[in-house]
């Protein structure tokens, strides 16, 4: 019997239809995997980035602007408001013909045709126009019926009282962000948040009926009530500008302060600040120079140093001293303004007449430098005030005393070879007729959507209350009899001193000869409204001093907040 041979069994590709089919089959199923895999990657890993990708194609997207909270003075004036406008914006792929088009918006909002022409040969499918327009130019322009020309209601920043406490208010940029003053500080609670509208588009950027939604809706701002007093701020800064012309200076500034609250009821420098149109203002205007520029603050200082030496029962208003006409300190020989001979004069007669050398010996011989430096700091002109403004200096006085060369010395007793400012010099006058306590300046009162008010730090930084009435007292003898007579007020009290200081000049980075800067701070004490005010006007080129300013501003406010006096 013969033995049978199995079959050889047939390979895949010995090309036999079985063989075929199944490679087809095999082929059909890798595509079928990788398609799958696709479209699992395309769905699912790649899905949330892809449907944005598509979404971001056929929509434009732009910022609701929210309304900004107002701005009111104690008295409930609005001082800054935010007031309906539109924004005006262009889609170039609608825009038919470019030319007529900018012509037709130049005609109505102003400009060049060339610049329109510009932004609508833009590759692109949203251009701004004019942002915050005014709302009847945007209808004037909507009227044209210009296609590719689309409007989004919008807000704008307005100030009713246009440059009267600009410094103060400040300004707000073309996105309603806080550029300077209180617009600055307090920028986020005025500010709110803005929202986002969202233009569906087809093909070729053509905006879809009715695709146009907002997204996110904004959220309006606070407002905040400061305590500024319009009409008061008004008139300082009227009288304050007259006073500087007058007296011949470059610029000038003053405070009007309520001692017992640190209310700041006026408070201004010139030149003045128009925050409605910035670009016109001078360079530097917008800066509150009270708040945020030190300088030397001459002889309204020596309250500073006579204080400190009724503080250590050093002296009394009768204490004697022997004042040559000139004393030497190093090499330079100190004198006063005024030419005398030697004399012996009372420390209430080196008040009266403002005597650089009579201050200079009496702290030399009864309390000392070091002494004197510690109070400077205890009274808090070495450190800014705190107040609610952007941008304060601090004061400067060189550490180490005994490293202090001796004109340094004498200089700092009356108000030469230290910085302050005239807001630290407001706040420590002030702690005069409030019992030694100094209260934190400050512009913000309240927060009315919350019902906030708010609340400032105080310091009693005169200690030994014993000094304060013979320092007031002999501040009443400064405007009685003495360099401040100009400051009196018929049927009023004033105390007070003028300074007259030397200041650097920047081209010789000498003391300036023949120019000064004069300054004088008054309280009026035993008030029903402690108020105090400095009056400055610097770079003067001759003796005169700001006392008139001074008068005027005070008998403003006496009248306005009918303020009496107790015996």
């Amino acid at each position: 019997m013969s033995e049978r041979r199995p079959s050889n069994p047939r390979s895949v590709s010995d090309g036999s239809p079985s063989s075929r089919l199944s490679f087809m089959l095999i082929s059909f199923l890798a595509i079928a995997l990788i398609w799958v895999g696709r479209l699992v990657y395309l769905q699912v890993i790649k899905a949330d980035e892809l449907s944005s990708a598509a979404a971001a194609s056929r929509t434009v997207s732009a910022d609701i602007s929210p309304r900004r909270g107002t701005i009111y003075d104690r008295n409930g004036n609005v001082l800054a408001t935010s007031v309906d406008a539109t924004t005006v914006y262009a889609n170039p792929k609608e825009v038919v013909d470019r030319a007529s088009t900018a012509n037709a918006i130049a005609d109505v909002l102003g400009g060049e045709a060339s610049d329109y022409r510009d932004l609508l040969d833009q590759d692109t499918t949203f251009v701004y126009l004019m942002r915050k327009a005014d709302v009847d130019v945007a209808d004037a322009l909507r009227e044209k019926g210009l296609s590719g020309v689309y409007f989004i209601a919008d807000t704008k920043r307005v100030y009713p009282y246009g440059k009267v406490a600009g410094q103060v208010l400040g300004f707000v940029n073309v996105d309603g962000q806080g550029v300077s003053g209180l617009e600055l500080y307090y920028d986020d609670i005025l500010k709110g948040t803005p929202g986002r509208l969202v233009e569906q588009r087809g093909g070729k950027g053509i905006p879809i009926p009715g695709g146009t939604e907002v997204d996110e809706p904004a959220k309006d701002g606070q407002d905040i009530v400061i305590s500024i007093d319009i009409d008061m701020q008004s008139y300082l800064e009227k009288r304050l500008a007259e006073g500087v012309e007058q007296i011949g200076g470059d610029d000038g500034g003053a405070v009007l302060m309520d001692a017992s609250t640190g209310d700041l009821l006026a408070i201004a420098s010139t030149p003045y600040f128009d925050p409605a149109a910035p670009s016109e203002s001078e360079v530097g205007s917008d800066s509150l120079k009270p708040v945020t520029q030190g300088y030397e603050p001459g002889s309204i200082f020596k309250t500073v140093s006579m204080t400190a030496l009724l503080e250590a029962g050093a002296v009394t208003p009768d204490t004697t001293v022997f004042a040559p006409a000139g004393l030497a300190a190093d090499e330079y020989v100190i004198s006063d303004a005024h030419e005398r001979g030697d004399m012996t004069m009372t420390a209430r007669y080196v008040m009266q007449d403002s005597s650089n050398v009579g201050i200079s010996l009496l702290v030399e011989d009864h309390l000392g430098f070091g002494p004197l430096y510690d109070k400077i700091v205890a009274y808090g002109l070495k450190g800014a005030t705190g107040v609610d403004y952007p941008g304060e200096a601090g004061g400067y006085l060189a550490p180490n005393v005994e490293t202090w060369p001796q004109i340094l010395k004498y200089n700092v007793t009356f108000g030469q070879g230290i910085a302050t400012t005239p807001l630290q010099m407001t706040r420590f006058y002030g702690a005069l007729i409030n019992d030694g306590v100094a209260v934190t300046p400050h512009l913000l009162l309240s927060k009315p959507q919350t019902g906030e008010v708010m609340t400032y730090e105080t310091e009693t930084i005169i200690e030994n209350k014993a000094a304060i009435a013979p320092m007031v007292s002999m501040l009443e003898t400064v405007v009685e009899e003495g360099t401040g007579r100009g400051a009196a007020i018929e049927g009023y009290v004033v105390a007070g001193k003028t300074g007259t200081a030397e200041y650097v000049d920047e081209d010789t980075g000498q003391y300036a000869k023949h120019s000064y800067n004069l300054d004088f701070v008054g309280v009026l004490p035993n008030a029903s409204t402690p108020l105090v005010c400095f009056v400055g006007v610097n770079e003067v080129p001759y003796e005169r001093n700001t006392t008139e300013v001074f008068k005027d501003i005070m008998t403003e406010a006496i009248s306005r907040y009918r303020v009496v006096q107790s015996d």
